[in-house]
């Protein structure tokens, strides 16, 4: 694999360090991105943030990019706020934290409105921001033995900057529970609640993960795959009345005259493979 540059970001932010997020591919599009702090189990400060929201902004102008994998180096998916970090804000101001947490939140944003397919690969611990960022992408696979925790409040805090992606993974329901209790779970547990797609016995079937999804999305028209998401994003919670009738069916109709969409149904009738599959 080959690391890949950031050309799609004009201004690089300020306290962004390469060697907090390593960013590699492939020829055919496959993306993993590494939270790379081990010695800290990947926590987050302020640097690995913008780090990351650099990272996922690359990927909104990365049209050959068609899967993204975001994992933790050392064996640790991420756990949460670093202690450094923490006792730093604990001094600021109301608006200097207010201004900080806007630089998660634009980070989790960025991660969440990536045009490809993103999936996390939990080992270890997914804690508070740790499991917001898994929320986030739009799969989680977790090893066996991986710990999840929301544990804001124990700490007299809240988990406000991942709740919208909390509460979209696992239902306000199941988010108030979470966040309230400030309860640890497990991989099992994640899945039940549906903030895990998947549970490997192991990690070595991380690998065997990443195969299969590579070739899947391999059929899968890169542009299609990223309107598909806008429309989920853009479609849910919405009543179903004239105005998303006509919006749905506009979308499909731009689709339809597309470049893709019209490769896609040619190479159908033709009985042949389309050009991003070939």
């Amino acid at each position: 694999m080959n690391a890949i540059a950031h050309p799609f970001v004009a201004d690089p932010a300020p306290d962004a360090n390469d060697s907090l997020v390593r960013i590699d591919s492939t020829p055919e599009g496959i993306v993993f991105i590494t939270i790379n702090r081990p010695e800290k189990k990947n926590a987050f400060d302020a640097a690995t943030i913008a780090a990351l929201h650099e990272a996922f902004e690359t990927l909104h102008g990365a049209d050959h990019v068609r899967l993204v994998f975001l994992r933790g180096a050392g064996g640790t998916f991420c756990a949460g706020a670093d202690l450094g970090w923490m006792r730093d804000a604990a001094d600021w101001s109301e608006g200097d934290n207010r201004d900080d947490a806007m630089g998660l939140a634009k980070m989790l944003k960025s991660l969440h409105d990536v045009p490809a397919l993103t999936v996390a690969l939990v080992e270890g611990a997914a804690m508070g921001g740790g499991a917001g960022l898994v929320a986030a992408c739009d799969m989680a696979v977790a090893v066996k033995g991986a710990k999840f925790a929301f544990s804001e409040v124990r700490l007299g805090l809240i988990p406000a900057t991942i709740a919208p992606y909390v509460i979209e993974a696992v239902g306000a329901r199941t988010a108030r529970r979470l966040f309230a209790t400030a309860e640890a779970f497990d991989a099992d547990a994640a899945a039940a609640f549906g903030l895990v797609d998947r549970v490997l016995d192991s990690a070595d079937g991380i690998d065997g993960v990443v195969s299969e999804l590579s070739e899947a999305m391999k059929v899968c028209a890169p542009g299609a795959v990223g309107d598909a998401k806008r429309l989920v994003h853009e479609v849910a919670g919405q009543k179903v009345d004239r105005g998303i009738m006509e919006e749905t069916a506009k979308r499909i109709a731009r689709a339809r005259v597309s470049e893709e969409g019209q490769e896609g149904v040619r190479a159908f009738l033709d009985k042949r493979k389309p050009r991003w599959a070939e």
